[in-house]
């Protein structure tokens, strides 16, 4: 076994779970990140992962793992950088370890995040997510608990990691009703809730007859909903809610349009875009700048202030004589 095989293990165990104390998902992200690394390295020369020495690692060959990602696995430029961050974790840490092998190393940590086009955000107009909150079916246990949690996944600003890892007793509803969040990186928040969201979220909860650490939405077994039925839920409902309302139609919905929907809701009501951070739990401010972007009647606002063309311009007359016998010197 050469040094690469526990310089690996000592990565996971020590750096991201003892020292950084990594999320779950985070440590999911990176072992398949260099999962995927170590298959393709295998393909392409042969060599079993648990042979390889961290010469063999070098640029070309992470260079060439991340062109197939793109080209035969079809990612985005996006995941791919996502990618390249785990592949470069990896490597510093065993610079620390390994600084006979600083050269390749470095030449690897060297390799450029690729630029990519960001789109503007999807959003839905108040309109649209009421269209959406009304088209589960209220006559189905299934339909009540989509209801509830298109609801508060719109109203909260949720991802869909945060939704589904919510338990029955991170709603409260006495005074100062909230929900409380576990976002990334363990950073947890709380949100208030909306009469609206406290109202079906009461009747829910008394339907759902849960423990306090049960899943606040779970499946028809008890268990908690996983990523994949939540997009398909949101999908399903989508198709419904597009034949009332007509808007919609061209939309690619998806969870995180929900989380998008908040955020402009809040920008569009003057909330101060240092509140909606918080609200969603940005780490920074300038996450929310894509919502500035994306936002129609701010630009249109800025439009009103500018001076129309058909004015004619005007020339300077100073409002008083000492002014204008100042204005004259020189």
């Amino acid at each position: 076994m050469t040094l690469i095989a526990p310089t690996l293990q000592a990565y996971f165990s020590d750096r991201l779970v003892m020292q950084l104390q990594a999320s779950p998902r985070t440590i999911a992200s990176y072992r398949d990140t260099l999962r995927l690394l170590l298959c393709f390295v295998q393909e392409r020369t042969g060599r079993a992962p648990s042979t390889l020495e961290w010469d063999e690692l070098d640029e070309p060959l992470i260079a060439a793992f991340l062109e197939h990602l793109e080209v035969e696995r079809h990612n985005s430029a996006r995941t791919r950088n996502l990618r390249l961050t785990a592949i470069r974790s990896l490597f510093s840490y065993a610079a620390l370890r390994h600084p006979e092998h600083a050269a390749v190393i470095q030449r690897v940590l060297s390799i450029p995040p690729k630029r990519f086009e960001r789109r503007t955000v999807t959003f839905l107009t108040a309109e649209e997510s009421q269209a959406l909150i009304d088209a589960p079916d209220q006559s189905r246990w299934e339909g009540r608990r989509d209801r509830a949690m298109l609801i508060l996944t719109i109203q909260a600003g949720l991802r869909v990691s945060e939704l589904i890892g919510l338990s029955c007793g991170d709603v409260a509803l006495d005074t100062g009703s909230h929900v409380r969040v576990e976002g990334k990186g363990r950073k947890q928040r709380s949100v208030p809730l909306t009469r609206q969201a406290q109202a079906v979220l009461t009747v829910w909860l008394a339907e759902r007859e849960g423990q306090r650490e049960d899943p606040l939405f779970p499946t028809r077994t008890g268990r908690r909903l996983s990523r994949d039925a939540v997009e398909r839920r949101v999908t399903i409902h989508a198709a419904a809610a597009t034949q009332q309302c007509a808007s919609l139609k061209g939309k690619r919905l998806h969870p995180h349009v929900l989380r998008h929907s908040c955020a402009m809701s809040l920008l569009q009501a003057g909330v101060d875009s240092t509140v909606i951070a918080l609200w969603l739990g940005h780490a920074d401010v300038r996450s929310t700048t894509p919502y500035i972007h994306a936002d129609m009647t701010i630009k249109e606002r800025a439009l009103a202030l500018v001076t129309p063309v058909s004015v004619t311009p005007g020339r300077y007359k100073p409002p008083d004589t000492v002014l204008a016998f100042l204005d004259g010197l020189g």
